[in-house]
């Protein structure tokens, strides 16, 4: 009778191990741990978007401010962020853009009504200052009544056709700088700078 006892313990053993039996520490561990990796421990694949842009952007900007130790939630401005998606949003959809080539690069209309026309008369510009003198552009944008007006050119060889290929939404979303501009926004930046 001595011997069924460490073999009945082994075999309790045994079935803790291969989580067979409920154990209050391992269901308490499973609460404490990340929904991702639990999810992952299990098998279990959850798609990596957010089925849609801006939402997207806004939750990984989230992702960044909650990660940081330094954030300053009392200025954190997620509103305006998404004030901002939604004119690049109006701009990219909404706009009605006329480019005409010219021999050194791109001279652009863009137009819009409503809340349209605010995003064009406040992104042009902005982009513009951003992206003068990339790839030796030489970039200027006048706001008009409604609208904007935007040409780019180059002396540079290739250069033009390089600008009338991107054309004004190519150029619009050229450049690595709409990332910080979206951080700093959140951060409760203000619209067109850091």
């Amino acid at each position: 009778m001595q011997a069924a006892k460490p073999v009945l313990t082994l075999s309790i053993l045994t079935l803790l191990v291969a989580n067979i039996l409920p154990v209050s520490a391992q269901e308490n561990s499973s609460h404490t741990m990340k929904h991702d990796e639990h999810a992952a421990m299990h098998g279990m694949v959850y798609p990596a978007l957010s089925g849609q842009g801006a939402f997207g952007a806004i939750q990984e900007i989230i992702g960044i401010l909650e990660a940081d130790p330094a954030t300053d939630w009392s200025r954190v401005n997620i509103t305006g962020l998404r004030e901002h998606l939604v004119d690049m949003n109006r701009l990219v959809m909404d706009a009605v853009v006329e480019e005409t080539s010219v021999n050194d690069g791109l001279e652009i209309t863009v137009t819009g009504n409503e809340r349209t026309l605010r995003a064009i008369q406040a992104m042009v510009p902005a982009h513009a200052s951003v992206i003068d003198g990339l790839n030796g552009w030489k970039v200027r944008a006048e706001v008009k009544q409604d609208g904007a007006r935007l040409t780019v050119t180059s002396e540079e060889a290739g250069e033009a056709a390089h600008i009338q290929g991107l054309g004004f939404f190519g150029l619009m979303a050229t450049g690595s700088h709409h990332q910080r501009h979206h951080l700093a926004l959140a951060r409760g930046g203000g619209m067109h700078g850091e």
